[in-house]
C-alpha cells in the first residue's frame, strides 16, 4: 500500500513557505505516493487549496488529522513541540532540523520513534547531493532579497545616471561573506548597476566574485579559511584583527553593507561594531542575513529594522518567506529530488538506506535511534601526482598566436624554392595570365595573414563576411566568362543575359546574407 505524504501549514511567526507545490505534487503522485495537504498550507505563497486538488493532492482540514494520517511529513521549519506531539508514533519527517542547535527536539523526535532527514545535514560535499541541497536553494533567494531589501531602504539609484538635473554617482555596496548567498547578493547588487566589492576568508571564491561583475577586497594576512560543507571556519585572532581593519576602510566607503557571514553550529561573527556604524555616511544600508543567529553587526536587531547612527539596519530573520513563491517551489523541487532517492523503485514505499553517503548523511533519528553526527565521508583519494617531466616539451602556437621565428636556413630555403616557382610561371605563362596570377598571390597571402591572426570565436562572423564577398567575386567572374566577339560569329545573347540575371540575384542573396549574419553574430559579442 503506497505512503501518504503529509504538508502541513507551517506554524513557526511570519513563515510564508510551503514543503510542496501543486507542481511537484503531481510528481510525488507518479512516483506512487498519496499526498495529503492542510487547508490553507499554501495560501501564503499564493498555492491555493483548488491548484492542489487539481494536482491530485487530498486536502485537510486540520493539522491533527493530517499528522495522524500520515507515514512521512515534509516540513520547512522545524516541529514545536505540540506538532511532535501529533505526529504519528514511528512516521518519518523531512525538515529543517539544525540537531547541533536542538538537542531537546531530537530527543524529543526519538521518544516518539521517528525516522528523521534533517535536510540541513545534508553532506554538501557529494556533487550528486547538490540536487537535493535546499541550504544552497535557500540562500540564494535570500542573497537577492537582501539587496532588494537594501535597495529599498537606500535613498538613491543603484546605478549611475547621468541626467539635465546634473550627476548620480553609482552606490558602493560591500558584501562580507561570498558563500551562496553573497554570490546571490553580488550578482544582483552588479546587476542593479552597483559597484560591488566583496570579501571572503576562502580564498579560492576570488575569482567567482570578479565573474559576477564584483571586486574582492582581500585581507592583508594570509591564512586559509575554508572549513566542512561550504562553510567558512573560524580564523586566528590575526587574521580577524588584520579583517576588522579592511571592514572599518570599508564602511567609510561604502553606502550599503551586506553581512552573510555564520558558522554551522555557533553563533554568527561579529564583523561590523559599532564604531564602524557610526563611521559610515547618514543615509547608508546595512543588511543583516546572519540576524537570526544573533547577527553580523553589533546594532543588529532581529527581526526588526532599526536606525542607528544615520544608518539603516536591516535585520530581517524572514528574508526567504518575503519571497515565498519562489523558495517553496525550490524547496519542493529539493525535497521531491530526496523522494527519488528514498524510492527508486517508485512503488510509493520509501527506503532510508544507510549504506548510502548522502542518505546517511541527512538521517539524524533512525526509528528512535539518534544517528546524529554521521561517520565521516569516505571520500575517494585524490589521484598520485603525475611526475613532472625534466624538461617541459615546447607547446605549439595557438590559433592567432605567433609562432616562434623560423630559422635563417629554412627561410633561405623557403624564398629560393619560392623565388624558383614565380620564374618558372613568368617564363612560360602567357602575359595576359601574369596579372591575374599576381593578384592571386597576394590575396593568398593577404587572406592567410588575416584569417590566421582572428581569434577562433570569430571564426563564423568571419566566414559570413568572406561568404559575402566571395559572392562580389563572382560577379566579376560573370564579366569575364563572356566570349570575345570574332568577326562572322554570333554570341548566345539570350543564354547570357538569362544566367546572368540569376547569377545576379543568387549572388546578391548571398551577399544581403552573409552581411545580415555577420553583423548578427558581432552584436551577440558585443553583448
Amino acid at each position: 500500500m503506497p505512503q501518504v505524504i503529509g504538508v502541513p501549514k507551517e506554524t513557526a511567526a511570519g513563515e510564508k513557505r510551503v514543503a510542496t507545490v501543486p507542481e511537484v505534487v503531481e510528481k510525488l503522485v507518479k512516483l506512487g505516493f498519496k499526498v495529503a495537504v492542510q487547508s490553507g498550507a499554501g495560501d501564503a505563497a499564493n498555492f491555493s487549496d483548488d491548484t492542489y486538488r487539481a494536482a491530485g493532492a487530498e486536502i485537510v482540514d486540520t493539522a491533527a488529522k493530517l499528522w495522524a494520517g500520515s507515514d512521512i511529513v515534509f516540513k520547512v521549519r522545524a516541529p514545536s513541540a505540540e506538532e511532535v506531539g501529533l505526529m504519528r508514533e514511528g512516521g518519518t519527517l523531512v525538515s529543517f532540523i539544525w540537531p547541533a542547535q536542538n538537542p531537546e527536539l531530537m530527543q524529543q523526535l526519538a521518544a516518539r520513534k521517528a525516522t528523521v532527514l534533517a535536510i540541513d545535514s545534508l553532506p554538501r560535499m557529494l556533487s550528486r547531493a547538490q540536487k537535493m541541497d535546499a541550504l544552497t536553494s535557500m540562500a540564494g533567494v535570500a542573497g537577492y532579497r537582501a539587496v532588494v531589501e537594501a535597495a529599498n531602504a537606500f535613498g538613491r539609484f543603484f546605478n549611475g545616471q547621468i541626467t539635465a538635473a546634473g550627476k548620480i554617482p553609482p552606490a558602493k555596496v560591500f558584501i562580507a561573506g561570498a558563500g551562496v548567498a553573497g554570490l546571490a547578493a553580488i550578482g544582483t547588487a552588479a546587476g542593479l548597476g552597483a559597484i560591488v566589492r566583496a570579501n571572503d576568508t576562502r580564498a579560492e571564491v576570488a575569482d567567482q566574485v570578479v565573474s559576477l561583475g564584483g571586486e574582492f577586497v582581500k585581507v592583508d594576512y594570509e591564512e586559509e579559511g575554508s572549513g566542512g560543507g561550504g562553510y567558512a571556519k573560524v580564523m586566528s585572532e590575526g587574521f580577524q584583527k588584520a579583517q576588522r581593519e579592511m571592514y572599518a576602510k570599508q564602511a567609510k566607503e561604502v553606502d550599503i553593507i551586506i553581512t552573510t557571514a555564520l558558522i554551522p553550529g555557533k553563533p554568527a561573527p561579529r564583523l561590523i561594531t559599532a564604531e564602524m556604524v557610526q563611521s559610515m555616511k547618514p543615509g547608508s544600508v546595512i543588511v543583516d542575513m546572519a540576524a537570526e543567529q544573533g547577527g553580523n553587526c553589533e546594532l543588529t536587531e532581529p527581526g526588526k529594522v532599526v536606525v542607528k547612527h544615520g544608518v539603516t539596519i536591516v535585520g530581517y530573520t524572514d528574508l526567504v518567506s518575503r519571497l515565498a513563491k519562489q523558495s517553496s517551489t525550490l524547496y519542493a523541487t529539493n525535497l521531491f529530488r530526496l523522494t527519488e532517492e528514498l524510492c527508486k523503485t517508485k512503488d510509493g514505499i520509501i527506503n532510508v538506506n544507510m549504506d548510502d553517503d548522502a542518505i546517511r548523511g541527512l538521517t539524524v533519528i533512525k526509528d528512535g535511534g539518534i544517528t546524529w553526527p554521521p561517520p565521516p565521508l569516505k571520500l575517494p583519494a585524490a589521484p598520485p601526482a603525475a611526475a613532472k617531466p625534466a624538461v617541459a616539451p615546447p607547446k605549439a602556437p595557438k590559433h592567432g598566436e605567433a609562432g616562434a621565428p623560423a630559422s635563417g636556413k629554412s627561410t633561405a630555403i623557403a624564398f629560393v624554392i619560392a623565388a624558383l616557382l614565380f620564374w618558372f610561371v613568368g617564363a612560360n605563362a602567357p602575359a595576359a595570365f601574369l596579372p591575374h596570377f599576381t593578384v592571386f598571390v597576394l590575396a593568398v597571402f593577404v587572406g592567410y595573414m588575416v584569417v590566421w591572426n582572428v581569434t577562433p570565436a570569430l571564426h563564423t562572423p568571419l566566414m559570413s563576411v568572406t561568404n559575402a564577398i566571395s559572392s562580389i567575386i563572382a560577379i566579376g567572374a560573370l564579366v569575364q566568362i563572356a566570349p570575345p566577339i570574332a568577326a562572322g560569329m554570333a554570341r548566345p545573347e539570350v543564354w547570357i543575359h538569362w544566367l546572368a540575371v540569376v547569377g545576379i540575384a543568387l549572388t546578391a542573396i548571398n551577399m544581403i546574407g552573409g552581411f545580415a549574419v555577420t553583423q548578427r553574430m558581432l552584436d551577440m559579442f558585443r553583448k
